[in-house]
């Protein structure tokens, strides 16, 4: 047989892609370790994350910021991160005695659990590859349920597609601020806090973007106007788009003639 072609991943030890085999998890009120992980926990929440929430909440995403977020630094040295402040009893401020109360927008770390996502982004054309590991936390008892799952499976049941989708658009941009597009402002600078305002607080940067009147700059569809103007989402991706243009010049926008 031939030697292949196609070049063998490598992973950490004790990491193994799941493919295509199933496994057993599940999470209910009658496992013995319930509630358990909603507890001492570092959560990292990213964008979408905080869209989500602050719309369940019916709050604006500065307020959220303010009443459940704490800025940290996390793995890019060149821009915060931010993580879920947890209560007085080290708990999710979410968890009820029932349990999760913000459950259909909880943020994307509670629904990929127990799995975790890796993605090959070397690749130089197609979709970049992705792998889902198996993790197995020993206070989780949910591993020694019997129902089966394979990993579409899991992904659909748990509304992961578009977190995923969110996900890999995040992880352009947190390339891009890992080079540093702020050189000689130091942290915190005025392009740095910018690019937190599109990130993060959402309605802070419709604000921002109604007082400067930027959408009057740019040539875009009729239709895409109105859905920035009216859907967080849309915002943020085009505030993605705009970042790229302001912090390096990438032409992910067509500006109007002057």
């Amino acid at each position: 047989m031939g030697a292949s072609n196609k070049q063998e991943k490598k992973f950490p030890d004790g990491m193994v892609p799941l493919g295509k085999k199933t496994f057993s998890f599940a999470c209910h009120a009658q496992v013995s370790c319930w509630l358990t992980c909603c507890r001492n926990v570092d959560m990292f929440l990213y964008p979408y994350d905080i869209i989500l929430l602050k719309n369940h909440l019916q709050i604006r995403s500065d307020e959220f910021l303010e009443r459940y977020v704490k800025v940290v630094r996390g793995p890019n040295p060149s821009f915060p991160s931010l993580m879920m402040q947890m209560n007085g009893v080290n708990a999710c401020p979410f968890l009820g005695p029932e349990g999760c109360t913000v459950y259909e927008d909880r943020p994307s770390a509670c629904r990929m659990y127990p799995l975790e996502r890796a993605v090959d982004r070397t690749a130089t054309k197609g979709r970049p590859e992705e792998f889902y590991f198996l993790t197995n936390h020993p206070y989780c008892k949910g591993h020694q349920e019997e129902k089966n799952w394979t990993v579409k499976e899991w992904l659909r049941d748990q509304k992961l597609m578009i977190h995923n989708s969110q996900a890999d658009r995040w992880a352009e941009m947190d390339t891009m601020f890992a080079a540093n597009p702020w050189a000689g402002e130091g942290a915190a600078g005025p392009r740095q806090k910018l690019a937190f305002l599109v990130c993060y607080n959402i309605d802070g940067f419709r604000d921002y973007m109604r007082d400067k009147n930027i959408l009057a700059d740019f040539k875009l569809p009729a239709n895409r106007v109105r859905s920035i103007e009216q859907d967080d989402l849309s915002l943020l991706s085009f505030g993605y788009d705009w970042l790229q243009l302001v912090l390096t010049g990438a032409p992910t926008l067509k500006r109007r003639k002057r």
